[in-house]
C-alpha cells in the first residue's frame, strides 16, 4: 500500500470516531503521522502512525492487518503500540521498546495526546488523569529523565 492509501484506509476506518474533545479522530492520526515524520520517521513508520489505533479501537481487525499489503516492519510497529485489554503499562512499554520504530510512533502519539491545548478542553479530573497516565508512559519509555512511581 502507498502512504496515501494507508491514510485513506485509516481515515475511513476511524470516520465515525471522535476524540475525547469531540474532534474528528482523523485529526489525531494526522498529528501523530506528522509527528513521526518530524522526528525523522520514514514512510513505514508514518504508515504505522496512521494505523496506530486501528486494531486497538476495533476499526480494523488483526486479520486485516495480517493480510494488508504493508511491510512487516509497519505491521510489527502497529502490533507493538496496540494496547491489549487490561494490559499492565510496564508490559506494554516493554513491548514497544522491544520493537524497532515503535517507540518513535508512541512518542508522537503521547506528544499529541498530552498537548496542553487538547487537554485544556477536557474537564479537570479527566485532564489530570490523562496527564498522569501519559507522563507515566513517557517515563516507562525513557522519554523523560524521571522514573515512574511504583
Amino acid at each position: 500500500m502507498t502512504l496515501a492509501e494507508v491514510e485513506a484506509v485509516a481515515r475511513a476506518a476511524h470516520a465515525a470516531q471522535r476524540d475525547k474533545a469531540g474532534r474528528p479522530y482523523a485529526e489525531h492520526l494526522q498529528a501523530v503521522a506528522e509527528g513521526v515524520r518530524a522526528r525523522g520517521g520514514d514512510d513505514e513508520l508514518v504508515a504505522a502512525a496512521w494505523l496506530h489505533d486501528a486494531v486497538e479501537d476495533g476499526v480494523l481487525s488483526e486479520e486485516w492487518l495480517a493480510a494488508a499489503a504493508l511491510t512487516e516492519r509497519t505491521k510489527d510497529v502497529v502490533r507493538a503500540v496496540t494496547k491489549r485489554p487490561d494490559e499492565d503499562p510496564r508490559a506494554y512499554a516493554e513491548r514497544i521498546l522491544a520493537t524497532p520504530g515503535a517507540r518513535l510512533v508512541k512518542e508522537a502519539d503521547l506528544a499529541h495526546n498530552a498537548d496542553p491545548r487538547r487537554l485544556a478542553v477536557l474537564d479537570g479530573p479527566t485532564a489530570r488523569r490523562l496527564t498522569e497516565k501519559y507522563a507515566a508512559m513517557r517515563q516507562y519509555l525513557g522519554l523523560t529523565s524521571e522514573t515512574p512511581d511504583d
